[in-house]
């Protein structure tokens, strides 16, 4: 949806949607951004429709065997402070391949992982770390993908977590963020994103061709606001700590969002490629749209660069309003 400032809520047995929406935004005219449907399903809404859901809505849909469902579309007012779902990783769901993912469900989690790129390859990089007291967090290492991997030019598989979706269509051995739509529905301005973690990094921090660098491995955790529209991604705030300090013991730690453009006091690595941000006028006041969080147990494992071994625990993300 349009506006939308959260990941939409699907009840599959009560076949209920519930969409979250930014106080201020005309209830009456909210686009239907995206419907997905099964193979040779139908229904009475496409995509670029206007939705009036100033109350409940109802779209039917006929299933590939002819049968027909109601789905109930609703939408509540959104909070000027939300939050991730599942920002406590206390929820994970075990996979059609009888593996553990982040969220509540596969249609209900705004977290994804590495995980259905690696198992190919018999590793799982990110898994649930039990803390005690039915407490848990991810766990991200950075693993060896031996001789197979290595084939394939992926000797090192970094454990990850982030916003967004892993779509499998789209794997790419080669390019392990070839898969990944980043990013989730977000519409808030913290401040601060505060976290708890560990990290020690492997002994060994390697290239892609299996040689030693004369540097650490190191973590990456990092946030963008973003506003999405018209198929441009704006830059609207940055939250990002890079470190290879170990931190053998669960910390909490709080990192500043910076709105607006970086300037050179900032690394460039955590500016956008493009350079795209929103105005300066905009950064001041407007909402963004989406947000993309993501956490690495290695800073370069796209590029198949890291140490194995490296190690970070994550866990109680929470975004801080002042």
């Amino acid at each position: 949806m349009s506006n939308q400032a959260s990941q939409a809520l699907i009840n599959v047995a009560e076949q209920t949607v519930t969409v979250e929406i930014p106080g201020g935004v005309n209830l009456s005219e909210i686009i239907l951004q995206k419907i997905e449907l099964s193979s040779f399903a139908t229904a009475d809404a496409a995509a670029g429709d206007v939705l009036n859901l100033e109350d409940d809505l109802e779209i039917n849909v006929v299933a590939e065997d002819g049968s027909m469902h109601t789905w109930l579309i609703q939408a509540e007012v959104a909070s000027a402070t939300p939050q991730l779902a599942n920002g406590d990783l206390n929820l994970w769901y075990k996979t059609n391949s009888d593996y553990y993912e982040p969220g509540e469900s596969k249609d209900n989690t705004i977290w994804g992982t590495g995980n259905p790129g690696t198992f190919i390859l018999n590793k799982l990089a990110t898994i649930p770390f039990d803390r005690g007291n039915d407490n848990l967090a991810a766990q991200m290492i950075t693993l060896d993908n031996g001789f197979l991997g290595s084939t394939f030019g992926a000797p090192i598989a970094a454990g990850s977590i982030f916003t967004g979706v892993f779509n499998s269509d789209n794997l790419d051995p080669k390019d392990p963020e070839a898969a990944i739509d980043f990013g989730m529905p977000f519409a808030g301005r913290p401040t601060k994103v505060q976290l708890t973690y560990s990290y020690v990094p492997g002994s060994d921090n390697q290239d892609k061709d299996g040689n030693s660098l004369p540097y650490s491995d190191m973590m990456d955790i990092y946030a963008f606001l973003e506003v999405r529209s018209g198929g441009a991604t704006e830059r609207l705030a940055t939250a990002w700590l890079r470190s290879g300090e170990e931190q053998s013991d669960l910390v909490t730690v709080t990192i500043d969002f910076v709105y607006g453009e970086l300037d050179d006091s900032f690394p460039d690595y955590m500016k956008p490629e493009d350079g795209n941000y929103v105005s300066p006028d905009s950064a001041a006041f407007i909402l963004p749209t989406h947000i993309t969080f993501v956490a690495s147990s290695s800073f370069a494992g796209a590029e198949f660069a890291g140490a194995v071994g490296s190690e970070l625990i994550l866990d109680d993300i929470v975004m801080v309003y002042e």
